[in-house]
């Protein structure tokens, strides 16, 4: 089975997005040294606590820095652009770095609505015209726009020889239905709805359409893992991811905090409920008791590779969890 990376470039307390991002550059050219297949990063707009707010110029610095790792997007919103401008950018990734692009699409609208509307300088934009927009989107990278397309003679350039692989990103049949339609991958986001992933895989397998790109359905899941060499360390790491989501959700403060903060925080009742539903989207745990699970995963969502996300403050005790998930795949 492959193993991956997400990387949404979260931002520790104290540290800076500058730094961060020097962090995420050293944590790609750390995993390709691990034998991770894949290396993404995220979109996201107007949080504190997230630097990745323009995947495709972080995945120009990545790829530039590191030898055969694929490099993608988890993913490009493409509800807020064009597919024309994406198609661009992507043929220009891959012109660069030939075959090893990926060019995940997203439908969130990546924020608020204000946020969304600035985006798109305030142009209201349909989120329900996605699926439409990923077929556009396919028309440009492979010449294959219909003959009454309103567009029909205009070319993505520059004209590659290759093209990037495309996945939706998905937490339901919907998502599912989209990938499906359009012949791209699916990514299943265990890591935010877990729940509804056998609807989700169902859907993709049974109505997947061949396209230009894809023959044959594709599918990873993307999940939160945190691993230690003691059950008891990944749990205590874990502390700092577990008091994220919660600020994530609340809408507060979305940095990192340090396990020492997290410690003296007095939990309600309500608050630990939401950590224990929280933890049904990770991982956590020594590398033999990961690797079991991950596995598991695998098996229930039919996929041959996993994406995994840490989110926790300490970077180095990260870089020990990809590590250690590493080796335990590779004995």
């Amino acid at each position: 089975m492959k193993i991956s990376i997400l990387d949404q470039a979260p931002i520790s307390k104290g540290n800076t997005p500058e730094q961060t991002l020097l962090n995420t550059i050293e944590l790609a050219q750390f995993a390709e040294k691990l034998g991770y297949y894949r290396y993404w990063v995220a979109e996201h707009h107007n949080t504190n606590g997230l630097a990745s707010t323009a995947p495709e110029i972080l995945m120009t610095r990545i790829a530039s820095s590191t030898d055969k790792i694929r490099v993608g997007s988890g993913g490009v919103l493409l509800p807020q652009y064009s597919p024309l401008k994406v198609a661009e950018t992507f043929k220009m990734l891959e012109a660069m770095f030939p075959g090893r692009i990926d060019l995940g699409l997203g439908r969130s609208p990546g924020g608020d609505q204000k946020t969304r509307l600035a985006l798109t300088d305030g142009t209201q934009k349909m989120l329900s015209s996605f699926s439409r927009q990923v077929r556009d989107l396919h028309g440009y990278l492979y010449n294959t726009l219909p003959e009454d397309h309103p567009y029909k003679g205009v070319m993505a350039t520059p004209q590659t020889s290759t093209n990037p692989e495309t996945w939706v990103l998905g937490l339901s049949d919907r998502g599912a239905k989209h990938a499906a339609i359009n012949g791209t991958g699916f990514t299943f986001g265990h890591f935010i709805s877990p729940d509804k992933s056998s609807e989700a895989i169902t859907t993709y397998l049974e109505r997947f359409r061949p396209s230009p790109e894809r023959k044959e359905p594709a599918i990873n899941a993307c999940i939160f893992v945190v691993c230690a060499e003691t059950k008891q360390e990944a749990e205590e790491l874990a502390l700092s991811q577990d008091m994220w989501l919660l600020q994530v959700e609340k809408g507060e403060d979305t940095r990192v905090p340090p396990i020492a903060e997290v410690k003296k925080h007095t939990f309600t009742s309500n608050e630990l409920q939401k950590i224990e539903r929280n933890r049904s989207r990770a991982v956590i745990g020594t590398p033999q008791e990961v690797k079991e699970r991950l596995e598991t995963l695998a098996h229930e969502y039919n996929a041959n590779e996993l994406l995994l996300i840490t989110n926790i403050y300490d970077f180095d005790k990260k870089k020990q969890s990809y590590k250690l998930i590493a080796e335990a795949f590779q004995s």
